[in-house]
């Protein structure tokens, strides 16, 4: 069944996805590829194909970041003022468009359409947000050096490239692009080919709010062609990429080869802790809520569930319950509390790892298979609640599928030990009504977040990023973050 069958698109999604095949968008223009080779876009939700786009060559990739370089003096030349006053007329553009932008999001990612409507809003919230930090940096900071006269000077790099994944496109877009465009920086975005199509309404939207050519430009393609391109590319000055740790690996490799800076966010195997003191009930929607929030496609996401052992079996009974609960649907049916993974081939893995979990000695408390949708043929899944050894490999590997597993713990320092015992650390939260104790296990937590009573928390403000596995080089939504996008020069005069 089609979607335009059950659900009213919006007139301005309709007009936008009848101009596929999609080209990139580059310097103001469209940018296609020369070969005519293109990348099906598919929904998830029913599996049919919504557009083609463009799949470049690395000499077109090249092109387009020579372009950005090309762009750079202007744009890095504008006044505060003048760069505030563009960037600020596209979050306000976007946030008129926020009911098209997000039903091109559920769409092509498989969001449910209220979430990705949040997403959009992120957007808007953080390109103001670094838009006010860069305001209030000083381009030249005294130094104190006894004799001389000295002072740090702050400029934009030029080009910077990112490459972002399938499950938060629009979110992480401006999560990358508003501290380095804020600084002054031309930027290369290269979304997943599963999810392109919010990219290039951007960078449309973009050119018709007058953000100048060459500032914001969309590459698209696979990812062995187009992206592997972008990383190697000698001219960019900065890259950051999140996504998987192996391919991670690659992009560092490919970096480090041409010294560029690299800003890794990659994935994790996230733990929540929760002592017995916790309300029980509270506790579990929200754990459960967290792990079926976008199909748990979130790398931050808790997705090892350690539980002290006097509340284990009445935690347990509420979160299956409450599992048994959850609506899966169509992104764009209201009724619907979790939509579907974003491909066959990410259906197969979670399916997969629940089968190498129960045959690694895991037990199934619920869920655990397809889940039928009545009238869709879309990449649907049962959340599912898996308990055992943490030997196991569901609770070792990183699922990235509305999967959780569950253990029990007799103390906090078994606790911690069980936290840490991971080659990931990107995020964990503790659940309990002391204080002290929250504060303690917490800061004992080895990953670059913790939280306390909640998950899946970001501040603007308060730096995101990963050690370990889960990353390198910095994290996101902090005025360190903005700082990233800034190189210095240090000017020293001899007094005598």
């Amino acid at each position: 069944m089609s979607v335009a069958a059950t659900t009213q698109l919006l007139p301005g999604v309709e007009a936008f996805l009848s101009q596929s095949p999609f080209p990139s968008f580059v310097a103001g223009k469209n940018f296609p590829a020369a070969s005519g080779q293109m990348v099906k876009t598919m929904d998830p939700g029913s599996g049919e194909t919504i557009a083609e786009i463009h799949d470049l060559s690395a000499e077109e990739v090249d092109r387009a970041v020579q372009l950005a370089s090309d762009a750079f003096p202007a744009w890095s030349g504008l006044s505060k003022s003048d760069r505030r006053a563009i960037l600020l007329r596209l979050a306000d553009a976007v946030e008129e468009h926020k009911p098209v932008i997000a039903q091109i999001e559920a769409l092509d990612a498989g969001k449910i359409e209220a979430q990705a409507q949040g997403d959009v809003q992120n957007f808007v919230d953080t390109l103001r947000y670094f838009v006010g930090l860069a305001d209030k940096v000083e381009t030249r900071e005294k130094i104190d050096a006894p004799g001389f006269d000295a002072w740090k000077y702050r400029q934009p790099w030029g080009a910077c490239a990112f490459i972002f994944p399938w499950n938060f496109p629009f979110l992480l877009i401006g999560w990358g692009i508003s501290p380095a465009l804020a600084a002054g920086n031309t930027v290369v975005i290269k979304p997943a080919e599963d999810t392109s199509l919010s990219a290039i309404y951007l960078a449309r939207l973009a050119k018709e709010v007058g953000v100048p050519d060459g500032v914001i430009n969309v590459i698209t393609g696979r990812g062995a062609t187009s992206g592997a391109a972008l990383s190697n590319n000698t001219q960019i000055k900065r890259m950051s990429f999140t996504g998987s740790p192996e391919v991670g690996r690659l992009v560092g490799e490919a970096c480090g080869r041409n010294l560029v800076p690299v800003k890794l966010e990659l994935g994790g195997k996230g733990a929540a802790v929760v002592f017995d003191d916790v309300d029980v009930a509270e506790t579990a929607e929200k754990l459960v809520g967290a792990i079926t929030f976008h199909s748990g496609q979130v790398c931050c996401d808790a997705t090892r569930w350690l539980v002290h052992r006097d509340i284990y079996d009445e935690f347990t009974k509420e979160c299956v319950k409450r599992m048994a609960t959850i609506r899966v649907g169509h992104p764009l049916d209201p009724n619907s509390d979790m939509g579907p993974v974003v491909n066959a081939n990410q259906r197969s893995r979670v399916l997969g790892y629940l089968e190498k979990g129960k045959a690694g000695g895991a037990s199934c408390l619920c869920g655990g298979g397809e889940a039928p949708v009545d009238g869709f043929k879309g990449n649907y899944i049962q959340p599912a609640l898996l308990s055992g050894s943490l030997d196991n490999v569901a609770a070792r590997e990183e699922i990235f599928g509305p999967v959780a597993y569950i253990a029990t713990f007799e103390n906090e320092e078994e606790a911690i030990e069980m936290v840490n015992d991971t080659d990931y650390g990107l995020a964990n939260s503790v659940w309990t009504n002391d204080k002290d104790r929250a504060n303690r296990v917490a800061e004992a937590m080895v990953a670059g977040n913790s939280w306390i009573n909640a998950h899946n928390v970001f501040a603007q403000g308060v730096p995101y990023g990963g050690v370990n596995k889960s990353g390198m080089g910095g994290g996101v939504l902090s005025p360190e973050t903005l700082m990233d996008y800034y190189r210095s020069t240090s000017v020293v005069r001899p007094l005598s």
